[in-house]
């Protein structure tokens, strides 16, 4: 049977927003919202936190949580991940399922990693790229957002920093963004970073181009519900707000909602 693993990558030395994960919200860490948020999806083996943070690590492990110290050294969050689930020793077969979900993506709910299990069983890519809908055309034009363009077989063909696709024929025209939440084969996690950078992925600052550049199949899992990763401290006031019409956030933490 396939073993369904998420790793969640979190750090103190964020550059925008230091120390975010100990942020509170509603009352409770920003790292443990998602740590909550990723348990309720009943599919995974195991829910590990991945840091190089000691009180990240002793926040989770008080909660009754799973982390793992890894180096401080890392430039990716895949790379985090990879050595987590090296330490870990989980004896991983090739097309297992490791779900990476940034330590910053707050609104993540078990509905949107149960459709990525999903479609990575059905598919056997090496990635699967949660991408969740644009409602503001400021957001569209922002380059601090990646947006993201799919094909009708629901892979996705491109991602920029650019407004794609574009508004100048239809306003209405439906955007996506790519997300911190990505699911790898467990083989693929390690051969990622051993793939050569490519050139659009340098122009773009955009790793998973690299995929789409060697010819890899990389497929999105579109949801229509808002997601935010928490890059500033008005982003975590927005994601409070959020949180607490959230009908997820009641399943762990009922007294934020009275």
């Amino acid at each position: 049977m396939t073993k369904r693993i998420c790793v969640i990558p979190a750090r103190m030395a964020s550059s925008r927003y230091p120390g975010k994960p100990m942020a509170l919200l509603l009352g409770l860490p920003l790292i443990l919202h998602v740590w909550q948020r990723c348990r309720l999806e009943s599919r995974f083996d195991r829910v590990i936190v991945a840091t190089c943070d000691q009180e990240i690590m002793d926040c989770v492990i008080d909660a009754g949580g799973e982390a793992i110290m890894t180096d401080d050294t890392h430039e990716r969050c895949t790379d985090r991940v990879s050595q987590a689930v090296e330490i870990a020793n989980l004896d991983l077969l090739d097309d297992d399922l490791v779900l990476m979900v940034q330590g910053d993506e707050v609104l993540v709910n078990p509905d949107m990693l149960g459709r990525m299990i999903e479609v990575f069983e059905e598919t056997h890519p090496p990635a699967v790229n949660l991408i969740s809908r644009l409602y503001k055309a400021q957001d569209h034009d922002d380059v601090n957002v990646v947006k993201v363009a799919t094909g009708l077989d629901g892979r996705i063909v491109f991602l920029s920093r650019a407004a794609i696709p574009s508004r100048a024929r239809a306003d209405d025209v439906p955007m996506y963004q790519q997300t911190g939440v990505i699911a790898y084969a467990a083989s693929f996690l390690e051969e990622f970073s051993l793939l050569k950078q490519t050139p659009l992925e340098i122009v773009e600052s955009i790793d998973m181009l690299r995929l789409i550049e060697h010819g890899l199949p990389l497929y999105g899992v579109k949801t229509d519900i808002e997601t935010i990763g928490v890059d500033t401290p008005d982003d975590g006031t927005r994601a409070e707000r959020l949180l607490k019409q959230d009908i997820w956030t009641e399943k762990y933490l009922p007294s934020a909602l009275n």
